[in-house]
């Protein structure tokens, strides 16, 4: 039987209770299938780490988690801690490094649960948002200089190379290929941004060519907002910078329904690093240890690591059940309009992947 090593880091808020729960359900999963199986490693990285020892995880955290199949991944972000330190010391320390360049959060309407948007029932939004997630405005490139004086500059400058956004750009027209529509559109600010920006136009064009069965066109990101709203069944895979998509994919989760059933992938398509999934929806302060998180981010999440495992019968059958349960308004938690708890869900997404016919 096959075993599968993954790196459960719940980080901080919510993230225990919600990797918690997608540990149970792969747990449910994983014995409902038979053929696999999962070792869960658990690491306390986050905030309180961070309180006890000055950093977010320990100076050899990569290497403790590089050989793992893949990585479950909860939040990053304290009350206590300045963001960009919890940011860069946890999450940006595994992702950069570990070379997850395509980050990938799809979003649609799922059975039971009402878009804000009055057209919108179910097909009008299905789309998957591709992040360039090495580069762009998130290189860490910049500084600060002559702090505290009248005379104090910052710099934060948005690093392209060719090499990051021909690659992001061939993966996200190969998606666009594997998906029904074959449709892909470029979000740029070239009309503004005139280096890198228009470089990055330049790529997308060159990379169509070999692509000819894919549909593209080009949206300025201020006029990508309003299609997203005005005319959602337009769109079907998206591509865009490292900040352009970190802005669209939460407006994309909240035209769905909630941040709280958004997932991601964080990719290294290559497989020289383990990759790494996560609910979109932060650490969540405000409701931690109230028990009424919604673990659905995090289940669907646990749906993208199964396929990137091969394990796409059991991804089908785990997509199944959140579907099944989020048909039932009595089990919706408070962000989607219910009273439901995180126990509840989780509970009835473990009952729908037992069912015989899940």
């Amino acid at each position: 039987m096959k075993t599968y090593k993954i790196a459960a880091i719940p980080g901080d808020g919510i993230g225990s209770e919600v990797v918690d729960a997608g540990v149970e359900v792969l747990k449910a999963l994983a014995k409902r299938n038979g053929a696999f199986a999962f070792h869960f490693d658990h690491f306390d990285w986050g905030g309180e780490y961070y309180k006890r020892n000055g950093r977010m995880m320990p100076e050899n955290g990569r290497d403790l988690i590089r050989n793992h199949d893949a990585i479950l991944f909860g939040s990053a972000g304290h009350p206590e801690i300045p963001d960009h330190i919890t940011l860069w010391g946890l999450r940006l320390a595994i992702c950069q490094p570990f070379d997850q360049y395509a980050n990938v959060r799809p979003t649609r309407i799922l059975p039971g649960i009402t878009s804000p948007l009055r057209a919108v029932k179910d097909k009008e939004l299905d789309w998957v948002i591709v992040r360039e997630n090495s580069e762009g405005e998130y290189a860490g490139v910049g500084g600060r200089v002559h702090q505290g004086s009248p005379l104090e500059a910052a710099t934060d400058v948005a690093m392209f190379t060719r090499a990051g956004v021909e690659r992001i750009m061939r993966f996200a027209f190969g998606l666009a290929r594997s998906r029904p529509r074959k449709l892909l559109t470029v979000v740029t600010k070239s009309n503004a941004q005139r280096h890198a920006m228009v470089m990055w136009d330049e790529i997308a064009a060159e990379v169509a060519r070999e692509f000819s069965d894919v549909t593209w066109d080009k949206m300025l990101v201020d006029a990508m907002t309003m299609r997203m709203v005005m005319r959602p069944q337009s769109l079907d895979t998206i591509v865009a910078t490292n900040l352009h998509a970190d802005v669209l994919s939460d407006l994309a989760a909240a035209l769905a329904g909630s941040l709280g059933i958004a997932p991601t992938a964080n990719l290294n398509p290559e497989r020289k690093f383990p990759s790494m999934f996560e609910p979109i929806h932060g650490s969540a302060f405000d409701i931690t240890g109230k028990g009424i998180a919604n673990p659905v981010g995090t289940f669907w999440s646990a749906v993208m690591m199964l396929e990137h495992l091969g394990e796409n019968a059991a991804a089908q059958r785990l997509m199944k059940a959140i579907e099944r349960v989020t048909a039932n308004p009595e089990l919706h938690t408070p962000d989607l309009g219910g009273s439901a708890n995180t126990r509840k869900v989780t509970d009835a997404v473990v009952s729908a992947i037992q069912a015989e016919n899940a």
